[in-house]
């Protein structure tokens, strides 16, 4: 039976476009994803169709970014080989029905955590792989110099997005009266903005930063406005119900921060294991190990295979990546950033 959701007319797009992703009142029974992630043999990650820094494929077929990585820790410590994802490339509007059919065991995919999705859908979120914010491009010279100038203007948004009730409740709170302009996907969303088929265009900051690098006419010919709309911190989901592969997916994310906290990186992973404070950090017990049902050792694989948080950050957006993004809420706590793991024990 479809799963009717009520809603009030302050996010009465948003729930139109989640009742279209709800199809059957099936829930993943405990322990299920993993065993047929194990009969398989692979973890199936739905990912963007092309976000720099994130998820995108090169010209071999080879995928790479920050929501690759994870998918990447999560096979290692579920299957033991990082190798044995399948990238399922999703648009926004198919990434909830993908998930809730089965046809992906885990999305990592710009996917901001919510009340309203998980409230009327029956996913989970794991916890936040990105801290971002919802900002607006626009183009220079002449372009606008803030939020304010956009008064009327029409403004390119992916559709069924959280960025496009952010857009629409933003507009109505200061009276901009700005016009969504809708796209199906976030290409065709930024080849209109760069066609100048709008006057901006809104999305995670993140995203703005790669369209303006990649732009035509090289970064100078864009710019992002200062004022930031909305929070959206990226999380991954998984179905509701399964319990122990949430946990699983969940600690995971855990361990890659936690390795980054303790000071163990890709390459020092192996002798740094002698010191107690890491091997309690990282290793647990085998009755941890068994509970999730998984081999001992899964913290270790998944660290091993990615590196430690900071790694992947550097690596896919930061310093070590085109896009160069300062860490800013993504550091860790210790160093003024949103990022920390609860204990081990």
């Amino acid at each position: 039976m479809a799963r009717l959701l009520k809603c009030s007319a302050a996010v009465l797009s948003a729930c139109l476009a989640l009742a279209a992703t709800v199809s059957a009142d099936v829930r993943a029974a405990d322990g299920a994803t993993l065993a047929q992630i194990r009969a398989r043999g692979s973890v199936r990650c739905g990912v963007s169709e092309g976000i720099q820094g994130f998820s995108v494929k090169d010209g071999s077929g080879q995928w790479s970014g920050l929501d690759v990585d994870f998918c990447r820790a999560v096979a290692a410590a579920a299957l033991g080989d990082s190798a044995r994802v399948v990238y399922v490339p999703l648009r926004a509007s198919a990434r909830f029905p993908a998930l809730y059919q089965g046809s992906v065991d885990l999305l990592a995919r710009n996917t901001t955590w919510t009340l309203l999705r998980e409230a009327t859908l029956d996913v989970q979120f794991a916890g936040v792989l990105y801290y971002d914010t919802q900002g607006f491009l626009v183009r220079r010279p002449g372009g606008a110099q803030s939020a304010a100038d956009l008064k009327g203007a029409t403004v390119c948004v992916e559709k069924g997005t959280s960025s496009e009730l952010h857009l629409r409740q933003y507009s109505a709170d200061h009276q901009l009266g700005i016009q969504p302009l809708l796209f199906d996907s976030a290409t065709e969303a930024r080849n209109a903005f760069q066609s100048e088929r709008c006057s901006a265009y809104s999305a995670d900051a993140s995203h703005l930063a790669a369209v303006r690098l990649e732009a035509p006419g090289g970064p100078q010919t864009s710019d992002i406005l200062p004022e930031r709309i909305a929070r959206e911190p990226l999380s991954p989901v998984v179905r509701g119900g399964d319990r122990q592969w949430l946990t699983l997916v969940r600690w995971v994310l855990f361990a890659l921060v936690t390795a980054e906290e303790v000071g163990v990186t890709r390459g020092n992973l192996q002798a740094r294991l002698a010191d107690p404070a890491v091997k309690r950090a990282l290793t647990g017990d085998d009755a941890i190990a068994r509970s999730l049902g998984v081999e001992q050792g899964w913290m270790v694989r998944a660290v091993r295979s990615v590196g430690n948080y900071g790694e992947m950050f550097d690596r896919n957006l930061g310093p070590g990546s085109p896009i160069k993004l300062d860490r800013g809420l993504n550091r860790l706590w210790t160093q003024g950033g949103l990022m920390i793991a609860p204990p081990l024990q």
